[in-house]
């Protein structure tokens, strides 16, 4: 019996285990794997296979029983993942479902998640930029948070490593508040954008107008190809899984080469309980899991872990993972673990009209979105009563109408020959919040979901800083409509709940001091030197740029650092 015993320990265990299998776990996955490593993957969720899982990617809009419409009972039994934009008929089977996996709101929080091989890489928005020096300096000069312990030149080789292999479309716009990047040609911006464009740049020296930068493969290369990936089609359905592979995704992209070296295994529908950890050893040694469908509980043991389940359940799993050394988490010497939650302001959004260039009208799809306008406010100095600033998306489209006054041939002529109108022109908000002790998750002492596992406490709310730097992005876009000559201006001064960005961040932070963060400049935890977090859960502060591709560079980065240390003896 004691050699069966061993035999199995042994049959479960690893030289590295990836918790999630997301955007971070797929690269965290990617690159232990082809450095090697024994990989054990976990996810949470069910697989999904990339082309074969997906079953709405060629379906047409009347082959939809709804319409691609949810209707009224799903919608009102899930009431929080409904706001989300992407959940229709055509994705609804790649989110989760509200009752399925509840958590406690101490204050109002969306929590969207995918939990699946592949997580939210399946339903992202694609949106990609690097992080520069005005972000990673930004706690230290504002005097907000702690000091990032990295620099953009720390992360600079390793985002140039990883948007050559993911594919990201962009113009070289020379902006040190948005470094350039290893760019595929840009999805170009249509005339009433570049109108816009020129009539901002013109009156504002300190603003810009570019092309959004996306992780879509405008133009194959090589290494594209040798993934089995080829070039984005334009249908902007990339919520339904791209049978091209012509987004960037974990089931596209790292998982499968990540399997192609034969170091990897990925096992689906395992539930991470908690992480173990050895006192004698002071290090982890391996996660326990529960099977989601026969809640067995099963250790695997690593010398290496990599916690990749996204921010807020990276933080429920090691919050969860108590010891005598560490009763409240693992790592959770500093106390900050669960705190300094932040995430993105997308709250305020501003519509208008333009009467003008009415000769032209777009012609197909651009899956970039249209303009991105980089953050302009406290960049070189402390110029508004509110820390940091916004960045901003741009797009413009020509209307239509259809008199639907007539009935017969004449309704049916009319609604298949619409009417072009004025050009519509709009624009969102992404602000940058600042991180604080009181925005926290935390473990409920009693509530346990079907698996044991401790429900999650949400409390994260706004605050006067947000609201001044709203007001700030409404009143800005304002003018700079009206410069541009648009009539029919109209504030969205919108009310959503924290969550509903799903840019979540922090937690687990980065920082110098051990007493007061949780990971060093390598995403290495202080106390647990074998183990690592490079989702968001890491982050420091959240900047005005999505977060997806910083992430990417993260794992890569850590991994590349956590296997020479692993050849040395120091792990």
């Amino acid at each position: 019996m004691a050699n069966i015993n061993i035999d199995s320990r042994k049959d479960r265990t690893y030289d590295a285990i990836v918790i999630g299998s997301g955007i971070s776990g797929g690269w965290s996955a990617k690159e232990l794997a082809e450095r090697g490593l024994k990989t054990l993957v976990l996810e949470r969720g069910r697989d999904v296979q990339h082309v074969k899982d997906y079953p709405t990617t060629n379906l047409y809009p009347w082959e939809f029983e709804h319409r691609n419409e949810m209707p009224y009972k799903v919608r009102e039994e899930n009431p929080i993942v409904s706001r989300c934009y992407a959940f229709h008929e055509d994705a609804a089977h790649f989110f989760v479902k509200d009752k399925e996996h509840p958590y406690i709101q101490e204050k109002p929080f969306d929590w969207i998640r995918g939990y699946q091989v592949g997580g939210k890489s399946l339903l992202w928005a694609r949106q990609t930029q690097r992080w520069s020096d005005f972000d990673f300096e930004g706690p230290l000069r504002d005097g907000f948070a702690v000091d990032w312990p990295i620099r953009y030149a720390d992360l600079k080789p390793w985002y140039d490593y990883v948007e050559r292999f993911a594919g990201i479309s962009g113009d070289r716009d020379g902006l040190p508040e948005l470094p350039d990047g290893e760019f595929l040609p840009a999805y170009p911006l249509n005339v009433v954008e570049k109108y816009f464009k020129q009539k901002v740049e013109a009156k504002y020296s300190s603003r810009k107008v570019i092309a959004a930068r996306c992780a879509h493969i405008s133009k194959p290369q090589p290494i594209h190809i040798q993934q089995g990936r080829t070039q984005c089609q334009n249908r902007t359905l990339c919520q339904r899984g791209c049978p091209f592979g012509g987004y960037f995704s974990s089931n596209a992209s790292t998982l499968p080469w990540a399997a192609k070296t034969g170091n990897m295994t990925l096992r689906p529908d395992a539930v991470v309980h908690s992480i173990l950890y050895d006192g004698d050893k002071g290090r982890a040694i391996g996660v326990k899991v529960i099977d989601r469908n026969t809640k067995e509980e099963i250790d695997f043991y690593a010398k290496l872990i990599f916690v990749n389940a996204a921010a807020i359940n990276t933080n429920l799993i090691l919050l969860n993972s108590r010891s005598d050394r560490f009763p409240n988490g693992l790592g959770n010497d500093s106390g900050t673990l669960g705190k300094y939650v932040a995430f993105h302001n997308y709250s305020a959004r501003i519509y208008g009209e333009y009467e003008g260039l009415l000769d032209f009208k777009t012609v197909g799809r651009n899956p970039a979105g249209g303009g991105y306008i980089p953050r302009f406010r406290n960049l070189h100095r402390q110029e508004t009563d509110f820390l940091r600033g916004y960045a901003a998306g741009f797009s413009a489209w020509r209307s239509s109408h259809a008199d639907r006054s007539g009935f017969g041939d004449d309704l049916k002529n009319s609604l298949l020959n619409p009417q072009l109108g004025n050009w519509g022109v709009g624009s969102h908000m992404m602000g940058e919040t600042i991180p604080k002790a009181s925005n926290y998750v935390a473990l409920d002492a009693q509530q346990k979901d079907d698996w044991g596992m401790p429900l999650l406490k949400v409390h994260i709310d706004y605050d006067d800083n947000d609201e001044k730097m709203k007001k700030d992005y409404l009143d800005t876009l304002e003018e700079m409509f009206q410069e541009a000559g648009f009539t029919n201006i109209r504030r969205d001064d919108r009310w959503q709940a924290p969550g509903l960005d799903i840019h979540e961040m922090g937690g687990v932070r980065m920082g110098n001091d051990p007493k007061t963060s949780m990971l060093n400049k390598w995403n290495q935890m202080h106390a647990v030197p074998n183990v690592f977090v490079t989702d968001g859960a890491s982050m420091t502060s959240t900047s005005t740029q999505n977060p997806s591709l910083t992430y990417m560079a993260f794992s890569a980065r850590s991994v590349d650092y956590a296997v020479k240390e692993m050849k040395k003896g120091n792990i």
